[in-house]
């Protein structure tokens, strides 16, 4: 059965007339009447009731019509949906990003991109980078703007920009009005952070361990704002980047005296998985723009 034998009985049944629907499609009367008996032979029931040159469906062809209506409507549907997906000026771009990311860049990289390309359309999704990977890695995302990784194929990932990381305290702490800060100072204080395997904690641990220092960590959170508001309420110290978007008004930033306190965020994708017109402009948008964002 041939894709091209629903089309002809759908017209022939709206039109129950041999010669308009032959016209409509473009064939022969007869090529269309050996189609439909064909297609009758293949579903195995007559669909109309033919007296001379009249023709109309019968009771099978009604019920029949009504699944192939259907079937029908999502064909050209499903083909309108992918060619808007295509259209580079108004696709989707499923997005994946860090926690932390969610108050400051991504809306503003957002805002910034749709500024000239307002009909490109996003679907979000945000999480710690180890889960992040690995829907980057089946499918349910196209890009992922995630903190440095080591080399996992067939994931590539590049570097967009740098992010300094803070001492966070709150604001009646003994440290609250220090200029900065070593790593070694805050050697015996109480920490709060994210639970492990969040691209953050591995930055995190790995500083102190090069530090020669083993942290005392009293509370592990999923998110960096909860981490913060447990901060605000006096309950341990943190390391984390600007929280831009986020109340500070209980908490005080400290610079820390390291050039190594930072971390690299960049944006990765699947190699040789296809990215529709939008995808691509928007990752190589990133790309071009990332001097913006640091």
């Amino acid at each position: 059965m041939e894709w091209q034998q629903f089309e002809y009985f759908q017209t022939l049944a709206r039109m129950q007339h041999v010669t308009h629907a032959a016209e409509a499609l473009s064939i022969s009367q007869s090529a269309l009447s050996r189609s439909i008996a064909r297609f009758e032979d293949e579903i195995g029931v007559p669909l109309f009731e033919r007296q001379g040159r009249s023709i109309r469906l019968n009771k099978y062809g009604h019920i029949f019509l009504k699944r192939v209506d259907n079937m029908m409507n999502e064909f050209y549907e499903g083909k309108q949906e992918i060619k808007d997906l295509l259209d580079p000026e108004q696709g989707e771009v499923s997005l994946g990003f860090l926690h932390t990311l969610s108050t400051s860049h991504i809306p503003d990289i957002l805002a910034s991109f749709r500024s000239c390309y307002p009909k490109i359309n996003f679907r979000l999704g945000q999480g710690p980078s180890h889960n992040l990977i690995d829907q980057l890695q089946s499918g349910e995302f196209d890009l992922c703007l995630i903190a440095s990784m080591e080399n996992k194929s067939p994931i590539v990932w590049r570097q967009l920009w740098n992010e300094e990381l803070f001492v966070i305290v709150p604001k009646d702490h003994k440290y609250a009005y220090h200029k900065n800060i070593t790593l070694e100072e805050i050697a015996d204080e109480s920490f709060i952070h994210l639970k492990k395997g969040f691209s953050l904690r591995i930055t995190f641990d790995q500083l102190f361990k090069e530090a020669g220092i083993t942290p005392k960590i009293t509370f592990e959170g999923e998110e960096a704002d909860t981490v913060a508001g447990l901060v605000a309420a006096g309950l341990g110290i943190s390391i984390l980047p600007d929280l831009k978007g986020t109340d500070q008004s209980k908490i005080s930033q400290i610079p820390i005296n390291s050039k190594q306190c930072q971390r690299t965020i960049g944006i990765a994708w699947v190699d040789g998985r296809y990215l529709s017109p939008a995808t691509q402009k928007f990752k190589q948008y990133v790309l071009d723009h990332s001097y913006e964002l640091e």
